[in-house]
Protein backbone atom coordinates (compact mmCIF):
# COMPACT_ATOMS: atom_id res chain seq x y z
CA UNK A 1 0.00 0.00 0.00
CA UNK A 2 1.14 3.52 -0.77
CA UNK A 3 1.66 6.17 1.86
CA UNK A 4 -0.19 8.71 -0.24
CA UNK A 5 0.71 11.67 1.97
CA UNK A 6 4.40 10.84 1.69
CA UNK A 7 4.09 10.36 -2.06
CA UNK A 8 2.31 13.67 -2.57
CA UNK A 9 4.93 15.50 -0.49
CA UNK A 10 7.52 14.37 -3.05
CA UNK A 11 5.79 16.41 -5.81
CA UNK A 12 6.24 20.15 -5.10
CA UNK A 13 3.62 21.31 -7.60
CA UNK A 14 0.82 19.40 -5.88
CA UNK A 15 0.91 21.71 -2.85
CA UNK A 16 0.25 24.88 -4.79
CA UNK A 17 -3.03 26.69 -5.44
CA UNK A 18 -4.62 27.50 -8.78
CA UNK A 19 -7.20 30.27 -8.98
CA UNK A 20 -7.14 30.39 -5.19
CA UNK A 21 -8.06 26.71 -4.85
CA UNK A 22 -5.85 23.68 -4.06
CA UNK A 23 -4.61 22.21 -7.34
CA UNK A 24 -6.35 19.00 -8.40
CA UNK A 25 -4.28 17.72 -11.31
CA UNK A 26 -6.19 15.26 -13.51
CA UNK A 27 -4.32 15.84 -16.79
CA UNK A 28 -1.78 13.07 -16.30
CA UNK A 29 -2.52 11.60 -19.74
CA UNK A 30 -1.01 14.75 -21.25
CA UNK A 31 1.98 14.87 -18.92
CA UNK A 32 2.73 13.72 -15.39
CA UNK A 33 4.04 15.88 -12.59
CA UNK A 34 7.68 15.51 -11.49
CA UNK A 35 8.98 14.41 -8.08
CA UNK A 36 11.67 16.42 -6.33
CA UNK A 37 14.28 13.73 -7.03
CA UNK A 38 13.78 14.25 -10.78
CA UNK A 39 13.87 18.04 -10.49
CA UNK A 40 17.05 17.82 -8.42
CA UNK A 41 18.70 15.44 -10.90
CA UNK A 42 18.23 17.93 -13.75
CA UNK A 43 19.89 20.68 -11.71
CA UNK A 44 22.67 18.33 -10.58
CA UNK A 45 23.64 17.50 -14.17
CA UNK A 46 23.99 21.16 -15.17
CA UNK A 47 25.75 22.11 -11.95
CA UNK A 48 28.25 19.25 -11.82
CA UNK A 49 28.86 17.34 -15.09
CA UNK A 50 27.53 19.44 -17.96
CA UNK A 51 29.51 18.35 -21.04
CA UNK A 52 28.94 16.75 -24.41
CA UNK A 53 29.02 12.95 -24.47
CA UNK A 54 30.83 10.19 -26.36
CA UNK A 55 33.34 12.56 -27.93
CA UNK A 56 35.54 13.94 -25.20
CA UNK A 57 38.52 12.55 -23.30
CA UNK A 58 38.21 15.12 -20.54
CA UNK A 59 36.76 14.19 -17.18
CA UNK A 60 33.42 15.97 -17.43
CA UNK A 61 32.69 14.40 -20.81
CA UNK A 62 33.49 10.96 -19.47
CA UNK A 63 31.29 11.49 -16.39
CA UNK A 64 28.38 12.70 -18.54
CA UNK A 65 28.84 9.79 -20.96
CA UNK A 66 28.86 7.28 -18.12
CA UNK A 67 25.70 8.77 -16.59
CA UNK A 68 23.93 8.75 -19.97
CA UNK A 69 24.84 5.15 -20.72
CA UNK A 70 23.94 4.03 -17.18
CA UNK A 71 20.48 5.45 -17.87
CA UNK A 72 20.27 3.34 -21.03
CA UNK A 73 21.09 0.25 -18.95
CA UNK A 74 18.36 1.14 -16.43
CA UNK A 75 15.81 1.41 -19.23
CA UNK A 76 17.00 -1.84 -20.81
CA UNK A 77 16.32 -3.63 -17.53
CA UNK A 78 13.04 -1.80 -17.00
CA UNK A 79 11.52 -2.96 -20.30
CA UNK A 80 13.48 -6.25 -20.34
CA UNK A 81 15.18 -5.63 -23.70
CA UNK A 82 17.49 -8.49 -24.61
CA UNK A 83 20.33 -6.24 -25.80
CA UNK A 84 21.46 -2.83 -24.63
CA UNK A 85 21.81 -1.47 -28.16
CA UNK A 86 18.14 -2.22 -28.83
CA UNK A 87 17.35 0.82 -26.62
CA UNK A 88 17.42 4.11 -28.56
CA UNK A 89 17.06 7.53 -26.97
CA UNK A 90 14.54 9.76 -28.75
CA UNK A 91 12.73 13.02 -28.05
CA UNK A 92 9.51 11.14 -27.39
CA UNK A 93 6.98 8.68 -28.77
CA UNK A 94 6.31 10.76 -31.89
CA UNK A 95 10.03 10.75 -32.76
CA UNK A 96 10.22 6.98 -32.32
CA UNK A 97 7.20 6.29 -34.53
CA UNK A 98 8.47 8.60 -37.26
CA UNK A 99 11.89 6.92 -37.12
CA UNK A 100 10.32 3.52 -37.84
CA UNK A 101 7.91 4.84 -40.47
CA UNK A 102 10.77 6.57 -42.26
CA UNK A 103 12.76 3.33 -42.23
CA UNK A 104 9.89 1.36 -43.75
CA UNK A 105 9.92 3.68 -46.77
CA UNK A 106 12.83 1.59 -48.03
CA UNK A 107 10.93 -1.67 -47.43
CA UNK A 108 7.37 -1.10 -48.66
CA UNK A 109 6.24 -1.30 -52.25
CA UNK A 110 2.92 -0.44 -53.95
CA UNK A 111 0.13 -2.76 -52.78
CA UNK A 112 1.72 -3.59 -49.43
CA UNK A 113 -0.51 -2.93 -46.45
CA UNK A 114 -0.07 -1.05 -43.17
CA UNK A 115 -2.59 -1.70 -40.39
CA UNK A 116 -3.39 0.98 -37.82
CA UNK A 117 -6.14 0.88 -35.24
CA UNK A 118 -9.13 3.19 -34.95
CA UNK A 119 -7.98 4.05 -31.40
CA UNK A 120 -4.74 5.74 -32.38
CA UNK A 121 -3.35 9.14 -31.44
CA UNK A 122 -2.64 11.30 -34.49
CA UNK A 123 1.08 10.64 -33.91
CA UNK A 124 0.44 7.00 -34.78
CA UNK A 125 -1.72 7.78 -37.81
CA UNK A 126 -0.14 10.65 -39.72
CA UNK A 127 3.39 9.15 -40.13
CA UNK A 128 1.86 6.01 -41.67
CA UNK A 129 -0.36 8.05 -44.01
CA UNK A 130 2.74 9.92 -45.14
CA UNK A 131 4.56 6.61 -45.60
CA UNK A 132 1.74 5.16 -47.71
CA UNK A 133 1.61 8.29 -49.88
CA UNK A 134 5.34 7.99 -50.45
CA UNK A 135 5.45 4.25 -51.21
CA UNK A 136 2.06 3.39 -52.69
CA UNK A 137 1.27 1.12 -49.76
CA UNK A 138 -2.32 0.92 -48.52
CA UNK A 139 -3.40 2.03 -45.04
CA UNK A 140 -6.07 -0.17 -43.47
CA UNK A 141 -7.89 0.52 -40.21
CA UNK A 142 -8.71 -1.96 -37.45
CA UNK A 143 -12.27 -0.97 -36.44
CA UNK A 144 -13.50 -0.22 -32.91
CA UNK A 145 -16.72 -0.97 -31.06
CA UNK A 146 -19.16 1.22 -29.12
CA UNK A 147 -17.43 0.19 -25.90
CA UNK A 148 -14.18 1.66 -27.19
CA UNK A 149 -12.49 -1.71 -27.74
CA UNK A 150 -10.89 -2.98 -30.92
CA UNK A 151 -12.81 -5.50 -33.02
CA UNK A 152 -10.28 -8.32 -32.84
CA UNK A 153 -12.23 -10.59 -35.20
CA UNK A 154 -12.12 -7.85 -37.83
CA UNK A 155 -8.41 -7.34 -37.11
CA UNK A 156 -7.65 -11.00 -37.76
CA UNK A 157 -9.58 -10.90 -41.03
CA UNK A 158 -7.58 -7.85 -42.19
CA UNK A 159 -4.25 -9.63 -41.74
CA UNK A 160 -2.72 -11.18 -44.85
CA UNK A 161 0.61 -11.75 -46.54
CA UNK A 162 0.27 -8.17 -47.82
CA UNK A 163 0.42 -6.84 -44.24
CA UNK A 164 3.95 -5.55 -43.60
CA UNK A 165 3.51 -3.70 -40.31
CA UNK A 166 0.79 -3.36 -37.67
CA UNK A 167 0.90 -0.31 -35.42
CA UNK A 168 -1.33 -0.03 -32.36
CA UNK A 169 -1.31 1.65 -28.99
CA UNK A 170 -0.93 -0.34 -25.79
CA UNK A 171 -3.43 1.93 -24.03
CA UNK A 172 -5.75 4.48 -25.66
CA UNK A 173 -5.04 8.04 -24.55
CA UNK A 174 -8.63 9.14 -25.19
CA UNK A 175 -10.58 6.20 -23.75
CA UNK A 176 -8.17 4.33 -21.46
CA UNK A 177 -8.75 1.02 -23.27
CA UNK A 178 -5.98 -1.53 -22.70
CA UNK A 179 -5.55 -3.36 -25.99
CA UNK A 180 -4.81 -7.12 -26.19
CA UNK A 181 -1.47 -6.43 -27.81
CA UNK A 182 0.22 -9.76 -27.03
CA UNK A 183 -2.49 -11.60 -28.95
CA UNK A 184 -2.35 -9.02 -31.75
CA UNK A 185 1.43 -9.35 -32.04
CA UNK A 186 1.18 -13.14 -32.26
CA UNK A 187 -1.41 -12.93 -35.03
CA UNK A 188 0.61 -10.35 -36.98
CA UNK A 189 3.77 -12.42 -36.77
CA UNK A 190 1.86 -15.42 -38.12
CA UNK A 191 1.52 -13.57 -41.46
CA UNK A 192 5.08 -12.22 -41.36
CA UNK A 193 4.19 -8.65 -40.34
CA UNK A 194 6.20 -6.48 -37.96
CA UNK A 195 4.48 -4.77 -35.01
CA UNK A 196 5.07 -1.34 -33.47
CA UNK A 197 3.47 -0.61 -30.11
CA UNK A 198 2.80 2.99 -29.06
CA UNK A 199 3.41 2.69 -25.32
CA UNK A 200 3.12 6.39 -24.43
CA UNK A 201 0.02 5.90 -22.26
CA UNK A 202 1.06 2.50 -20.91
CA UNK A 203 4.41 3.22 -19.27
CA UNK A 204 2.97 5.40 -16.46
CA UNK A 205 0.79 2.48 -15.37
CA UNK A 206 2.70 -0.73 -16.06
CA UNK A 207 6.10 -2.22 -16.91
CA UNK A 208 6.17 -3.46 -20.50
CA UNK A 209 8.19 -6.65 -21.01
CA UNK A 210 9.21 -6.37 -24.65
CA UNK A 211 10.61 -9.90 -24.80
CA UNK A 212 7.42 -11.40 -23.39
CA UNK A 213 5.29 -9.29 -25.73
CA UNK A 214 7.62 -10.18 -28.63
CA UNK A 215 6.93 -6.79 -30.25
CA UNK A 216 9.32 -5.58 -32.92
CA UNK A 217 9.20 -1.95 -31.80
CA UNK A 218 7.95 -0.24 -28.63
CA UNK A 219 7.95 3.57 -28.37
CA UNK A 220 7.26 5.71 -25.32
CA UNK A 221 7.85 9.15 -23.80
CA UNK A 222 9.59 10.08 -20.56
CA UNK A 223 7.39 13.02 -19.59
CA UNK A 224 4.32 10.88 -18.95
CA UNK A 225 6.16 8.74 -16.39
CA UNK A 226 7.55 11.45 -14.08
CA UNK A 227 10.49 12.20 -16.39
CA UNK A 228 11.52 15.34 -18.31
CA UNK A 229 9.82 16.58 -21.45
CA UNK A 230 11.67 16.03 -24.72
CA UNK A 231 12.75 12.52 -23.75
CA UNK A 232 11.71 9.12 -24.98
CA UNK A 233 12.73 5.62 -25.93
CA UNK A 234 12.36 3.48 -29.01
CA UNK A 235 12.97 -0.19 -28.42
CA UNK A 236 13.61 -2.16 -31.57
CA UNK A 237 14.67 -5.75 -32.13
CA UNK A 238 18.29 -5.85 -33.26
CA UNK A 239 17.40 -7.55 -36.55
CA UNK A 240 14.96 -4.78 -37.47
CA UNK A 241 17.23 -1.92 -36.39
CA UNK A 242 20.03 -3.34 -38.51
CA UNK A 243 17.64 -3.56 -41.47
CA UNK A 244 16.32 0.02 -41.28
CA UNK A 245 18.35 2.94 -42.70
CA UNK A 246 19.32 5.87 -40.46
CA UNK A 247 16.58 8.41 -39.81
CA UNK A 248 18.87 11.45 -39.64
CA UNK A 249 22.39 12.18 -40.77
CA UNK A 250 24.98 14.06 -38.74
CA UNK A 251 27.53 13.67 -36.02
CA UNK A 252 27.69 10.62 -33.75
CA UNK A 253 25.83 8.31 -36.17
CA UNK A 254 28.80 7.84 -38.48
CA UNK A 255 31.74 5.48 -38.55
CA UNK A 256 33.69 7.21 -41.34
CA UNK A 257 32.91 10.16 -43.61
CA UNK A 258 34.48 11.12 -46.91
CA UNK A 259 32.94 13.17 -49.70
CA UNK A 260 32.68 9.97 -51.70
CA UNK A 261 31.01 7.73 -49.08
CA UNK A 262 29.84 7.59 -45.47
CA UNK A 263 29.64 4.45 -43.37
CA UNK A 264 27.34 4.38 -40.37
CA UNK A 265 28.05 3.66 -36.74
CA UNK A 266 26.88 0.52 -35.02
CA UNK A 267 23.69 0.39 -32.96
CA UNK A 268 22.42 2.32 -31.11
CA UNK A 269 24.43 5.32 -32.41
CA UNK A 270 23.26 4.76 -36.00
CA UNK A 271 19.92 6.30 -34.96
CA UNK A 272 21.19 8.92 -32.49
CA UNK A 273 22.53 11.75 -34.68
CA UNK A 274 23.69 14.99 -33.11
CA UNK A 275 23.96 16.15 -29.54
CA UNK A 276 21.04 14.58 -27.66
CA UNK A 277 19.04 15.85 -24.71
CA UNK A 278 21.82 14.69 -22.38
CA UNK A 279 20.29 15.94 -19.14
CA UNK A 280 16.92 14.53 -20.17
CA UNK A 281 18.35 11.12 -21.02
CA UNK A 282 20.20 10.87 -17.72
CA UNK A 283 17.20 12.03 -15.70
CA UNK A 284 14.85 9.65 -17.53
CA UNK A 285 16.83 6.94 -15.76
CA UNK A 286 16.18 8.75 -12.47
CA UNK A 287 12.44 8.79 -13.23
CA UNK A 288 12.47 5.06 -14.01
CA UNK A 289 14.21 4.43 -10.68
CA UNK A 290 11.58 6.53 -8.91
CA UNK A 291 8.64 4.73 -10.53
CA UNK A 292 10.14 1.37 -9.61
CA UNK A 293 10.70 2.52 -6.03
CA UNK A 294 6.98 3.32 -5.80
CA UNK A 295 6.24 -0.08 -7.36
CA UNK A 296 4.00 -0.77 -10.32
CA UNK A 297 1.78 -3.14 -8.33
CA UNK A 298 1.15 -0.30 -5.89
CA UNK A 299 0.59 2.12 -8.76
CA UNK A 300 -1.98 -0.16 -10.38
CA UNK A 301 -3.84 -0.81 -7.12
CA UNK A 302 -4.11 2.90 -6.36
CA UNK A 303 -5.14 3.86 -9.86
CA UNK A 304 -7.73 1.06 -10.11
CA UNK A 305 -9.34 2.33 -6.90
CA UNK A 306 -9.39 5.87 -8.28
CA UNK A 307 -10.91 4.70 -11.58
CA UNK A 308 -13.66 2.72 -9.84
CA UNK A 309 -14.49 5.58 -7.46
CA UNK A 310 -14.57 8.23 -10.19
CA UNK A 311 -16.66 6.07 -12.52
CA UNK A 312 -19.28 5.46 -9.83
CA UNK A 313 -19.44 9.09 -8.72
CA UNK A 314 -19.61 10.57 -12.23
CA UNK A 315 -22.31 8.19 -13.45
CA UNK A 316 -24.59 9.49 -10.70
CA UNK A 317 -24.72 12.83 -12.55
CA UNK A 318 -27.81 12.88 -14.74
CA UNK A 319 -27.06 13.17 -18.46
CA UNK A 320 -23.38 12.24 -18.09
CA UNK A 321 -22.00 9.64 -20.50
CA UNK A 322 -18.61 7.95 -20.24
CA UNK A 323 -16.88 7.04 -23.50
CA UNK A 324 -14.66 3.98 -23.26
CA UNK A 325 -16.29 1.24 -21.22
CA UNK A 326 -14.05 -1.69 -22.11
CA UNK A 327 -13.36 -4.52 -19.69
CA UNK A 328 -9.66 -3.66 -19.51
CA UNK A 329 -9.06 0.02 -18.75
CA UNK A 330 -6.38 2.28 -17.38
CA UNK A 331 -7.19 5.20 -15.08
CA UNK A 332 -8.67 7.48 -17.75
CA UNK A 333 -12.28 8.68 -17.96
CA UNK A 334 -13.63 10.59 -20.97
CA UNK A 335 -17.12 11.99 -20.52
CA UNK A 336 -19.69 14.48 -21.73
CA UNK A 337 -22.91 15.89 -20.31
CA UNK A 338 -25.91 16.11 -22.63
CA UNK A 339 -26.26 19.52 -24.24
CA UNK A 340 -23.04 20.98 -22.81
CA UNK A 341 -19.80 21.51 -24.74
CA UNK A 342 -16.80 19.85 -23.02
CA UNK A 343 -14.74 23.05 -23.30
CA UNK A 344 -17.28 24.91 -21.20
CA UNK A 345 -17.12 22.30 -18.44
CA UNK A 346 -13.32 22.34 -18.47
CA UNK A 347 -13.17 26.13 -18.29
CA UNK A 348 -15.53 26.37 -15.33
CA UNK A 349 -13.95 23.64 -13.23
CA UNK A 350 -10.52 25.15 -13.88
CA UNK A 351 -11.70 28.17 -11.92
CA UNK A 352 -12.25 25.73 -9.04
CA UNK A 353 -8.68 24.42 -9.27
CA UNK A 354 -9.48 21.26 -11.27
CA UNK A 355 -7.12 20.56 -14.19
CA UNK A 356 -8.63 18.26 -16.83
CA UNK A 357 -8.19 18.06 -20.59
CA UNK A 358 -10.95 18.96 -23.05
CA UNK A 359 -11.12 18.49 -26.81
CA UNK A 360 -10.45 15.67 -29.23
CA UNK A 361 -7.19 14.59 -27.52
CA UNK A 362 -5.44 14.20 -30.90
CA UNK A 363 -7.86 11.37 -31.68
CA UNK A 364 -10.30 12.95 -34.12
CA UNK A 365 -11.26 9.58 -35.70
CA UNK A 366 -12.51 8.40 -32.28
CA UNK A 367 -14.57 11.57 -31.82
CA UNK A 368 -15.97 11.20 -35.35
CA UNK A 369 -16.96 7.62 -34.55
CA UNK A 370 -18.98 8.78 -31.54
CA UNK A 371 -20.20 11.88 -33.46
CA UNK A 372 -19.02 14.31 -30.79
CA UNK A 373 -16.70 17.35 -30.91
CA UNK A 374 -14.62 16.09 -28.00
CA UNK A 375 -14.80 15.04 -24.37
CA UNK A 376 -13.75 16.05 -20.91
CA UNK A 377 -10.89 13.74 -19.99
CA UNK A 378 -9.84 13.11 -16.41
CA UNK A 379 -6.68 11.02 -16.22
CA UNK A 380 -5.46 9.87 -12.81
CA UNK A 381 -2.02 9.03 -11.45
CA UNK A 382 -0.91 7.19 -8.33
CA UNK A 383 -0.40 10.48 -6.49
CA UNK A 384 -4.07 11.43 -6.84
CA UNK A 385 -6.70 10.75 -4.17
CA UNK A 386 -10.39 9.89 -3.80
CA UNK A 387 -10.87 13.23 -2.06
CA UNK A 388 -9.63 14.99 -5.19
CA UNK A 389 -12.10 13.00 -7.28
CA UNK A 390 -14.90 14.12 -4.97
CA UNK A 391 -13.83 17.73 -5.51
CA UNK A 392 -13.91 17.20 -9.27
CA UNK A 393 -17.37 15.62 -9.16
CA UNK A 394 -18.75 18.54 -7.15
CA UNK A 395 -17.13 20.97 -9.58
CA UNK A 396 -18.70 19.17 -12.55
CA UNK A 397 -22.10 19.34 -10.85
CA UNK A 398 -21.65 23.09 -10.34
CA UNK A 399 -20.63 23.50 -13.98
CA UNK A 400 -23.70 21.56 -15.11
CA UNK A 401 -25.99 23.77 -13.01
CA UNK A 402 -24.41 26.94 -14.40
CA UNK A 403 -24.53 25.77 -18.02
CA UNK A 404 -27.94 24.07 -18.11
Amino acid sequence: MLDIHKIRAEFPILSQKVNGKPLVYFDNGATSQKPQVVIDAISKYYQEINANIHRGVHTLSQLATDAYEISRVKIQHHINAKLLHEVLFTSGTTHGINLVANGFASILKPGDEVLVSALEHHSNIVPWQMLCEKTGAILKVIPMTQSGELNITAYESLLSDKTKIVTVNHISNALGTINPIKHMIEKAHAVGAAVLIDGAQAVPHLKPDVQDLDCDFYAFSGHKMCGPTGTGILYGKESWLNKLPPYQGGGEMIKEVTFEKTTYADLPHKFEAGTPNIAGGIVLGTAVDYMNSVGFENIQQQENKLLAHATKQLLEIEGLRIYGTGKEKASVISFNIDGIHPYDIGSIIDKLGIAVRTGHHCTQPIMNYFEIPGTVRASFSFYNTKEEIDLMVEAVKKAKTMLS
